[in-house]
């Protein structure tokens, strides 16, 4: 059955079907040749995405249109500018910590990419950045968005995993600010290097009319994250709270929401709920099929006995991740995998929630990378180039995450002690 499953898989793959529709015609040929019952599919599609966390998907997604549509992120840009753009090199740096703040709201990568990328590639083209090295650094800076809690992967590794979601939000944090950190101080080094960059301080707000302005804006993460971490609401919950206060600071406030508008970003956010629930249904159903045919205690068992001891499990993991992640999905591959690796990363005594901020990273890598990155196709599609030009400039962006992604598998502290500090 596992075979039959696999190869159906990797052949709808090179026949470019899409992976949501892959992974179900995948799970119906395991069903038909195990001779279940059909009434399996619809009780495990049912199943899979009949649970409260995932709620928070659309609720997400919406958050981050309205967000786009009312101007808030509009003056999130020009709040990170008065802080780092009177510097060479400032305005790729302005890119970097946008992301960095929208994603404490958005919880997408994509949703990061159109928002911020609307804004910030003509401004970086403008100021003379080649266009492909002003995608290529959107793409990279959006990964942001679903490391940044709140986060859509981790809602799903915490479903599928059985790990706290309030506890994997607070633990990507470190990463979180690691990569944030390494991608301002590469950027600008590089453009310290290439000269560019001299002018980026031009039309500049000061840091207190920047703020002023931006207020309502920033206290909008600060009031989601706040009231999670306070106890007021659930991530769930909270998600519901970020679209009322996005509404509402859109329309009310910054009076940029017209009705037009609204539909527009309902609408935006009901196709893009409605890909990502099509996946972890088709996933959920090919997840539990694998899952009784034993395949998770087989590969644990196999795993335990290739890799000795849990530095090799990790190396070995990442590795594949980064493949896996070039090809598969985010969601797809995080519902697939995670009941399948997370209980092996328990044997090797590895903490669940370090293990899902490993694996988030890791996948969060395939949106910028060939030939399946999401990050890049939306980036190229603000910036009107085609995807092979961007993938010079790209290459640095990637090792530097990379070196990232190596610091935070295997310095645990990095996160876990904020977790640990407000959880134990």
């Amino acid at each position: 059955m596992t075979s039959a499953m696999l190869v159906t898989m990797v052949l709808g793959f090179a026949l470019s079907i899409s992976v949501a529709v892959s992974i179900g015609l995948a799970a119906i040929v395991g069903v038909q040749v195990t001779n279940a019952s059909m009434l399996i599919s619809a009780k495990e599609i049912f199943n899979s995405i009949n649970k409260f966390p995932l709620a928070a998907i659309p609720f997400f997604i919406l958050a981050g249109n309205l967000m786009e549509t009312g101007g808030i992120s509009r003056r999130l840009v020009e709040f990170a500018k008065s802080l780092v753009g009177g510097v060479q090199g400032g305005l790729p740096m302005t890119c970097v910590l946008t992301c960095m703040i929208f994603a404490a709201v958005s919880g997408s990568s994509v949703a990061t990419t159109f928002a911020i990328g609307a804004i910030l590639i003509p401004a970086l083209i403008k100021h003379g950045y080649p266009t492909s090295y002003a995608a290529a650094l959107q793409a990279t800076s959006a990964e942001l968005g679903v490391i940044i809690p709140p986060s859509i992967p981790m809602i799903l590794y915490g479903v599928s995993a059985e790990v706290s979601i309030g506890e994997l939000f607070i633990a990507g944090f470190g990463p979180g600010i690691l990569i944030s950190g390494a991608l301002m101080l590469f950027v600008w080094l590089y453009c310290k290097w290439k000269g560019w960059g001299k002018t980026d301080g031009e039309g500049r707000l000061r840091i207190w009319p920047a703020t002023r302005q931006a207020a309502w804006a920033l206290l909008m993460p600060v009031i989601i994250l706040g009231g999670i971490y306070g106890g007021v609401f659930t991530p769930t919950e909270a998600s519901a709270v970020a679209v009322l206060y996005a509404l509402v600071v859109g329309m009310l406030i910054y009076r940029e929401i017209k009705i037009p508008d609204l539909m527009l970003a309902l609408r935006k956010s009901v196709v893009s709920s409605a890909v990502i629930m099509f996946i972890i249904a088709n996933a959920g159903l090919f997840a539990f099929l694998i899952t009784r045919a034993g395949v998770p205690e087989a590969v644990g068992h196999w795993l335990e006995e290739v890799l000795k001891n849990p530095a090799m499990f990790l190396l070995g993991v990442n590795a594949a991740l980064f493949i896996i992640g070039m090809f598969i999905e985010t969601s797809a591959a995080i519902i697939v995998l995670a009941p399948i690796l997370a209980p092996v990363a328990q044997r090797f005594g590895i903490d669940p929630v370090h293990f899902g901020l490993i694996m988030v990273v890791n996948l969060a890598l395939g949106m910028i990378t060939p030939p399946f990155g999401v990050n890049l196709f939306a980036a190229c599609t603000v910036a009107r180039i085609s995807l092979d030009k961007i993938i010079r400039h790209l290459l640095p962006f990637v090792g530097v995450v990379l070196l990232c992604l190596l610091v935070i598998t295997y310095v645990p502290a990095l996160s876990l002690g904020l977790r640990d500090l407000v959880y134990r």
